[in-house]
């Protein structure tokens, strides 16, 4: 039968797990610094307004990132727009107006269990669903059924091929579950005596959601946000998988258009043997984490913005 350990033995393995931590947080802070510093030094030389402007090009000198650029801002708008709603609405009424049965753990179980697939596979699910739509329709893009002129900002194509409604929409796939799973431990983080005090003054269900629940769980339901879409502005498998092409010499100007995005000309230059190519690479890195930083601002202002005292 083990002895209880004493007061002192306690504290002590108390200080050593603390500085155990300590110590592997300083060092992942450590080589996140070197990491950025090392793409600072390499990429600044070449980040210019020029390069923002110019398209993809087969000489350094003269290649650019404004595809790729408008591609990624597309594609991940289109991707926020559609999962955030949708995930935060699947995420209240699977929490606060689904009965508990079978069928909901079954649902619960899949979303956890989605959560965890690699995204190559929505990139697979993407392709078959979106561009090509099942093959419903024909193979061929002369099959295609469309509406309006290619040029115009309204123009829809059906299958949506190797657009970047059909990129967006397979991000969405990537990072639903994320946020219904986060979504939905906000919601649990709530009070109960919170709803139950709403619904004792006579609030319905739907009041005490609206009023009470959703914003005290703001700020978790956005830090989830924010979480899934730096995931999504970072993702290249699935895109990849879709046809995302490298060598696009234009920005998109519908839904229907064809896209490039930043992770993928990043690796595509990273992955070539001249210098050149790498230190552009690094400009390119530069510019994808002024995006990102770009998305997560705009969260937590809308965060700010949002937030109400539980009072």
């Amino acid at each position: 039968m083990s002895t209880p350990r004493s007061a002192s033995q306690r504290v002590l393995s108390n200080r050593v797990f603390l500085w155990l931590c300590l110590c592997a947080i300083n060092i992942a802070v450590v080589v996140l610094a070197v990491l950025l510093i090392s793409i600072v030094w390499q990429g600044w030389g070449t980040l210019s307004w020029q390069f923002l402007g110019n398209f993809a090009s087969r000489k350094p000198s003269e290649a650019g990132i404004a595809a790729s650029l408008w591609g990624s801002v597309w594609v991940c708008t289109i991707c926020g727009v559609v999962a955030l709603p949708l995930g935060i609405g699947t995420a209240v009424f699977l929490e606060e107006f689904a009965k508990k049965s079978r069928f909901t753990r079954i649902v619960q179980t899949n979303i956890m269990n989605l959560a965890g697939v690699p995204s190559i596979v929505y990139g697979i699910l993407g392709l078959t669903a979106f561009a090509r739509m099942f093959g419903v329709l024909g193979t061929n893009a002369d099959d295609a059924l469309s509406w309006g002129d290619s040029e115009s900002l309204w123009y829809v194509r059906l299958p949506f091929g190797s657009s970047v409604l059909a990129g967006g929409l397979t991000l969405m796939l990537v990072i639903l579950p994320v946020v219904i799973i986060s979504t939905q431990e906000a919601l649990r983080s709530v009070p109960g005596s919170l709803r139950a005090g709403a619904m004792a003054l006579g609030a319905t269900r739907w009041q005490t959601v609206w009023g009470i629940t959703l914003p005290a769980a703001i700020p978790g339901i956005m830090t989830g946000a924010i979480l899934s879409m730096s995931r999504a502005i970072g993702e290249s498998a699935p895109l990849l998988v879709l046809g995302g092409i490298l060598l696009v010499f234009n920005t998109p100007q519908n839904l229907m258009s064809d896209f490039a995005i930043l992770p993928l000309q990043i690796y595509n230059w990273a992955g070539r043997p001249q210098p050149a190519f790498h230190e552009i690479a690094a400009s390119a890195i530069m510019v994808q984490l002024v995006v990102l930083l770009a998305f997560n601002g705009v969260a937590v202002l809308i965060r700010q913005k949002l937030q109400k005292p539980l009072q």
